[in-house]
């Protein structure tokens, strides 16, 4: 999953990024509303972070412009302000969630999950994803093999969440790198390769097919 954070406050910005890739989420982080408003408008992200009191473009005006456009990705909307009109304005540009400043960060990310979770079943797809005696639960991130639990990193389950959601398809390196590693990272894209060797390890060698100059495939057979 690839979230975009809209926060001013840059060192608030840094530990949410730093704590959200943690949980095994892509985060890219933009400082004022205009960029926020470009970069989500481009419809790769899966969950906005947009804080009300931004330079350039408010958070209000973000959220009404990206409803305006069509765009129906999650918005939780962070402020330093507290009271029922500011929570009436944010839900009636069309946020789906309000979390007021300071805030637990548990409490963040079991927003940020609930909305993730929210936006799936609402497109009709289950959290649970099941290939002959493999179980992906993306919602609880958890894997079964057979009767026993697979432990995973985060980079490793995201990894494996992006073959999973697809199972049967090809899906290439550059969109793994772009939904599990933020669009910064600048590192060796074989990084794909070493956490699809490390899954294979966990799971099973076969699972996880190559296909020669295009990607990976997730076997559906058992």
């Amino acid at each position: 999953m690839r979230l975009l954070i809209v926060e001013d406050e840059k060192r608030l910005a840094v530990s949410l990024a730093k704590g959200l890739t943690a949980e095994g989420y892509a985060v890219d982080v933009v400082h004022d509303g205009l960029e926020g408003l470009h970069r989500a408008g481009e419809g790769v992200y899966d969950l906005v972070i947009l804080d009300i009191m931004l330079p350039g473009l408010n958070g209000y005006r973000v959220c009404a412009a990206l409803r305006a456009a069509g765009h129906d990705v999650p918005i939780l909307m962070l402020t330093a302000k507290d009271g029922e009109y500011d929570e009436a304005e944010g839900l009636d540009t069309g946020a789906d969630d309000y979390l007021t400043k300071p805030f637990s960060y548990v409490v963040l990310v079991a927003r940020v999950k609930a909305l993730l979770r929210r936006r799936g079943q609402g497109a009709g797809a289950s959290p649970v994803h099941v290939h002959g005696d493999l179980r992906v639960d993306t919602g609880a991130r958890r894997v079964f093999l057979g009767e026993g639990e697979v432990t995973l990193t985060a980079k490793e389950f995201a990894v494996l969440e992006q073959l999973v959601v697809r199972a049967g398809q090809v899906v290439s390196k550059a969109e793994i790198l772009e939904h599990v590693w933020d669009f910064a990272y600048d590192g060796d894209p074989n990084i794909v390769e070493v956490y699809v060797s490390a899954l294979r390890r966990k799971l099973r060698a076969g699972l996880i097919r190559t296909v020669r100059g295009a990607g990976y495939r997730l076997e559906t057979g058992r």
